[in-house]
């Protein structure tokens, strides 16, 4: 039986783009794996505490991470980059060993893989070379090399331009939700 890991760490609650994503999702993944279970993790509810020496000692994130056969993550953009509340969960799962190790060379190499890890990016504008702000996008970014670090290539479903009026994140939302319904199973 597989198991869905549900990260949510949007702060804006039912009006959250990320939160509508990560459920379809999910509601996609349980359409395609009839009886799998699903586990939610609600960063906002209730927050990891900043890393300390004593909580990385308490790996409990990490083996639920592990645990889990397809990870859906909620991303909201905050500031440019992940909400405070996500880079608190990521911070748990970089442990050299169990995620990660470095070869005689010092060269790392991932063991968190083979996992699945979609990622729903909920953005308030458009960061690219066309809008001349690319060097603005730390979210994706950050995610990309974050799990890639650690042996994961993660798949990106996005709604961009929420900020931007009702119409243009209608249609951004719109889209999201058809990409969502391409992910293969």
């Amino acid at each position: 039986m597989s198991t869905i890991l549900r990260i949510d760490s949007s702060i804006t609650g039912e009006n959250s783009v990320s939160r509508h994503l990560t459920g379809r999702i999910v509601e996609q993944q349980l359409a395609a794996h009839p009886g799998a279970t699903v586990v939610e993790r609600d960063l906002v509810a209730e927050p990891l505490a900043h890393l300390t020496l004593d909580q990385f000692a308490d790996q409990s994130v990490l083996d639920e991470f592990l645990a889990a056969d397809t990870v859906v993550v909620g991303a909201p953009m905050y500031n440019f980059t992940v909400p405070s509340q996500l880079k608190a969960w990521i911070d748990r799962l970089a442990v050299n060993g169990r995620t990660f190790r470095y070869s005689a060379e010092g060269i790392p190499e991932g063991l968190a893989g083979p996992k699945r890890v979609i990622i729903a990016l909920s953005r308030g504008g458009y960061y690219g070379a066309e809008q001349g702000n690319a060097d603005f996008e730390h979210l994706e970014s950050y995610l990309k090399v974050i799990f890639g670090f650690i042996g994961i290539v993660p798949e990106f479903v996005r709604a961009d331009g929420i900020n931007l009026g009702p119409e243009v994140k209608a249609r951004s939302v719109e889209q999201a939700l058809r990409d969502v319904d391409l992910l293969a199973a």
